[in-house]
């Protein structure tokens, strides 16, 4: 199938959210992805697994997810056979990932330094919550710690005294996310040199990184921001406001949009001069907010946003998980896409969103069984005989 990363292989050896995400992105664009297992399964396999509203023939939500088009090897890695049947994977691989605690990999032997004598073109990556180094890298971290320790928290809600944590674990999956940017980078530099190397991803670098524009305007002034909400620092109007039926943000960042506001509103309060530009505005942005949100109160999410679009100003409505996943744009871009248990019955989950020009190809193949591809792999892939696989099957080091 023509896919981008059709021709490279990777092992998985992740858990929970930040790492298979990251394998399930590279999974998604063609890579060969191995997930190594323990024996007894890696334990995301139990989360949501009996609950009847999020699972799906005994694998919950979380597994089905971020563990499609990925194959299933059980090698136990902390039996000496175990480790030598893996570092014969790894001849034969691109990359490993993993997401365990700091210092863990070098404990098992499967870090960098002991990986890259095995094949010194192998790419490792290690997704953990404060690195490899510093004076705090071994402390553990969730996707919440990433989020309060990054300083995003704080700036998320309505006031100082209630910080809020995102709503998406973008803790984990900024973490998934940069690894798949590095590993690819690294792949890319190694058509150069020939060699692998180390990708190093904190989860707190990467919050740090989202900061953005947001942490050279405390350099410059030395001022904390605080949460103001779903409102804007600089522009105005710029929030959440409620309808008749719901809620949508508008979003006025020119004083063009607010001359077009003005006609789609038609609010006389808003009819004065010195609202026509954004230092006016700002100064009464808690008058404009209250007022535009008691005006629209007025009729539907449905009726303004026809008006506002048509004006062309910047609007939406705040969906839901049911609108949105069902949103027409969201559908045209194969956004949700139907996933399949290994019995073959079907739920859904979104899609791949890095669409190309020219390798176009998705498809969407189950999460795997414990243990499924153990025999096809060793045989195909290492090149085990089949007396030797039988023998790792009594000794209990694969499954």
């Amino acid at each position: 199938m023509n896919k981008p990363l059709s021709g490279i292989t990777v092992i998985d050896l992740t858990h929970m959210l930040s790492g298979p995400y990251c394998g399930m992105i590279l999974a998604d664009l063609g890579a060969e992805t191995i997930k190594v297992e323990p024996l007894q399964g890696e334990g995301t396999r139990k989360l949501l697994a009996t609950d009847p509203d999020n699972s799906l023939d005994g694998m919950g939500a979380y597994f089905i997810t971020l563990n499609r088009n990925k194959k299933s090897v059980c090698i136990d890695l902390k039996s000496d056979e175990g480790l030598q049947v893996f570092y014969e994977l790894v001849e034969k691989a691109d990359v490993v990932v993993n997401n365990f605690g700091a210092g863990v990999p070098s404990r098992l032997k499967i870090d960098y330094a002991h990986l890259s004598k095995v094949n010194p073109k192998i790419i490792t990556c290690s997704i953990t919550g404060f690195g490899s180094n510093g004076p705090n890298f071994k402390r553990p971290a969730f996707d919440q710690v990433a989020q309060a320790t990054g300083g995003g928290m704080s700036i998320t809600g309505t006031d100082p005294e209630h910080p809020v944590r995102a709503g998406i674990p973008i803790g984990d999956l900024g973490g998934g996310m940069f690894a798949v940017m590095g590993i690819q980078a690294a792949i890319i530099e190694r058509q150069k040199s020939g060699m692998g190397q180390d990708v190093d991803i904190s989860m707190l670098d990467c919050q740090i990184s989202l900061l953005n524009y947001m942490a050279t305007m405390y350099f410059l002034s030395n001022k904390d921001p605080f949460p103001i909400g779903n409102s804007h620092f600089v522009h105005v109007p710029y929030n959440t406001y409620k309808t008749a039926d719901g809620f949508i943000v508008i979003a006025v960042i020119t004083d063009n949009f607010w001359q077009n506001l003005k006609t789609v509103v038609n609010i006389e309060a808003f009819d004065v001069p010195e609202f026509d530009t954004q230092p006016g505005r700002w100064a009464k942005k808690d008058m404009i907010d209250e007022t535009l949100n008691t005006a629209l109160q007025a009729q539907t999410s449905e009726y303004w946003l026809t008006r506002l679009e048509a004006a062309r100003i910047p609007c939406a409505p705040v969906n839901t998980f049911s609108q949105a996943l069902s949103d027409e744009q969201v559908k045209h871009r194969n956004m949700v896409v139907e996933l399949t248990s290994g019995e073959g019955n079907k739920t859904k989950g979104p899609g791949n969103p890095i669409k190309f020009s020219r390798t176009t190809a998705e498809a969407f193949t189950p999460a795997p069984n414990i243990g499924e591809h153990t025999q096809d792999v060793l045989t195909n892939l290492v090149g085990l005989s089949p007396d030797t696989l039988q023998r790792l099957y009594d000794l209990k080091v694969v499954r």
